[in-house]
């Protein structure tokens, strides 16, 4: 009954901006913690960037001082600001969330993925 949605996605040059957004929807007790990876063709799908419900971060190196991850607790959602893009950041990118949701009367923690948005960096 959880769904993530993941928008924002598209082609851009080299050098330019995009901003993603993944929205968590449906039975949540809360979310715990969110981020973002992404998966180019014939690679592993690998991490970007997380952020706790309490707001801390972590960034894949090779990204950070160019993307910014925040949330917005009130809407169960998560952005991934992306700046000075490069021409490797091409790939999809997902949205995952770890999520605790009530089964039977207990409190259990449950991780899902969204279905992934298209980011194209041209050179």
């Amino acid at each position: 009954q959880v769904q993530l949605v993941e928008s924002g996605g598209g082609l851009v040059q080299a050098g330019g901006s995009l901003r993603l957004s993944c929205a968590a929807s449906g039975s949540i007790f809360s979310i715990n913690a969110m981020g973002w990876y992404h998966q180019a063709p014939g690679k592993q799908r690998e991490l970007v960037a997380t952020i706790t419900g309490s707001g801390s971060t972590n960034y894949a190196d090779s990204v950070k001082g160019r993307f910014t991850i925040s949330r917005d607790n009130a809407k169960n959602t998560v952005y991934l600001q992306m700046n000075s893009l490069k021409p490797e950041d091409t790939a999809v990118y997902y949205c995952n969330a770890i999520i605790s949701r009530t089964t039977m009367g207990r409190v259990l923690e449950y991780m899902y993925w969204g279905q992934g948005t298209q980011v194209t960096v041209s050179s």
